[in-house]
């Protein structure tokens, strides 16, 4: 049964619908770059908040700009704006529910005029993002915005066609502006350390390049709350869609597939109001940095500890690392040795219990979370959850052993791409650069250490660092992985 409107009263009764009145949802949320992730967190909290009776007000309309967005536009558009999300559980039957928070879906290059005015409705309180962490397009050493990327000389130049997503926001803020419209609150919801004041950062960045005058506006009136958000969503394959047929007889174009553990906590800085996401388990805080830093640090970073060592060991998806006893307890040394130690006392939170149940969560077959995805995007990833940690234990004259193999793997996951027999291809903003520094053995460690855009110059420079990476490096390519992990240093 095809999904779409008209056949939802025809669906067992063991699937959660829509229960609320989508025709006369308003678009209070726009979110921009909708994904998996955003259909599987946000937009699930506020589908969960319209069933339970909340304001029709904070109904979601979907933007893309990316090229390879129109195939969600597609998909959406052909059921509705209606889609499933499929909760798969270690030992339990899946959860299927239908989402209809998400009521249209525009499409940037095909209407750019429209998503403008959108943005700048009087209705859309909250502009919302899933951007990827190298979306925002500052340097993580040197906090500078990147003028030179081609969308944006483009948007600088013709500002009324944008392409970026902070040329679609200085469009449309402008307007709010001129029409004495009030600000919408802009809510990252990607995976960056203070993700909010990093969008502030980017969209100021370019206003004041573009219109200095709209950028003090923006300054005074835009909020720009931070956020830590987390539910493991692999990408939907074929299986996936499979198995959501067998299960319901619901034949859905792009269904969501995610694990049942889901968190959202939110700085409570909203300029325009907001949804009662209070009411569906949203926990709002003064401050997000201690849940952030604990996520990023044990999650991202244990993603980013097992991807490239676990697939150039065989390994396509997290549960079957985790079941290799070495990798296993490689990932929980790694949270307990080098992570802990940096992340303090966190409230309301047993650490100790957390840790059980990322372990929990990534051994979950279920799931079936590929190596893949998370291999991708590294130079954007590396940074942000690996290094911060790293040059805190450099600080603190720790053992560094474990982080110099994380990077050594990646290394040589980059240099296997290179080979004619490879079966994978890097997916990577930085792909061209990360490559070349890694095509040839000699002189690798000064090469991959030397990418100053990820390392910054301090790691480069670091002695204590270039000796452990080379050390790694030697270890994989003579001993191989197994040997490697079995070493005293790196499970003590």
């Amino acid at each position: 049964m095809k999904l779409k409107a008209e056949n939802l009263s025809l669906l067992g009764d063991g699937i959660l619908k829509p229960a609320y009145d989508r025709n006369r949802l308003r678009h209070g949320i726009v979110h921009i770059g909708v994904g998996g992730f955003h259909r599987a967190h946000q937009a699930v909290y506020t589908d969960e908040l319209l069933q339970r009776g909340g304001s029709l007000d904070w109904g979601i309309c979907g933007v893309g700009l990316r090229d390879s967005d129109k195939a969600m536009q597609r998909v959406l558009e052909d059921q509705d704006h209606l889609y499933s999300v499929m909760t798969l559980g270690a030992a339990t039957a899946p959860a299927v529910q239908v989402i209809g928070a998400i009521s249209a879906y525009l499409f940037a290059p095909d209407a750019p005029d429209a998503v403008i005015e959108k943005l700048a409705c009087a209705d859309t309180r909250i502009v919302s993002l899933t951007i990827t962490e190298g979306g925002y397009l500052i340097d993580d050493h040197s906090g500078e915005f990147d003028f030179s990327h081609p969308d944006i000389e483009h948007d600088l130049a013709h500002p009324g066609t944008p392409r970026s997503v902070f040329g679609y926001l200085s469009a449309a803020l402008g307007k709010r502006r001129d029409r004495g419209l009030p600000a919408f609150t802009l809510l990252s919801c990607d995976n960056l350390p203070q993700n909010g004041d990093r969008a502030r950062q980017a969209l100021l960045g370019f206003a004041r390049r573009q219109n200095p005058v709209l950028a003090d506006w923006i300054a005074q009136h835009v909020t720009f709350p931070n956020s830590m958000v987390d539910r493991i969503t692999p990408m939907t394959t074929a299986a996936h869609k499979a198995l959501l047929r067998n299960e319901t007889g619901l034949d859905d174009g792009w269904p969501v597939v995610c694990e049942s553990f889901t968190q959202w906590v939110l700085e409570d800085d909203f300029c325009n109001g907001r949804p009662e996401w209070e009411s569906v388990g949203v926990q709002f805080t003064q401050d997000v940095t201690p849940y952030e830093k604990m996520k990023m640090r044990l999650l991202n970073a244990g993603h980013s500890a097992m991807s490239y060592l676990g697939y150039m060991a065989g390994y396509r998806y997290s549960h079957e690392v985790m079941r290799d006893p070495q990798f296993a307890a490689f990932i929980r040394t790694f949270m307990d040795a080098d992570v802990t130690p940096t992340l303090g006392i966190i409230a309301g939170i047993d650490l100790e219990r957390y840790k059980d149940t990322l372990i929990e969560r990534f051994s979950n077959p279920s799931i079936g979370d590929q190596l893949s995805r998370l291999c991708m995007d590294g130079s954007s990833k590396i940074p942000k959850f690996i290094l911060a940690t790293l040059e805190e234990r450099l600080a603190a004259e720790a053992s560094i052993a474990r982080f110099a193999l994380i990077l050594a793997s990646w290394a040589l996951y980059l240099r296997g791409a290179l080979q004619a027999d490879a079966d994978y291809r890097v997916e990577d903003p930085a792909a061209p650069r990360l490559l070349q520094a890694c095509r040839q053995p000699d002189g690798l460690c000064a090469r991959f250490l030397g990418l100053e855009e990820i390392y910054g110059s301090r790691l480069h420079a670091s002695a204590a660092l270039n000796s452990a990476f080379e050390a790694a490096l030697y270890r994989l390519e003579t001993q191989g992985i197994a040997a490697t992990l079995d070493e005293p240093d790196l499970v003590a």
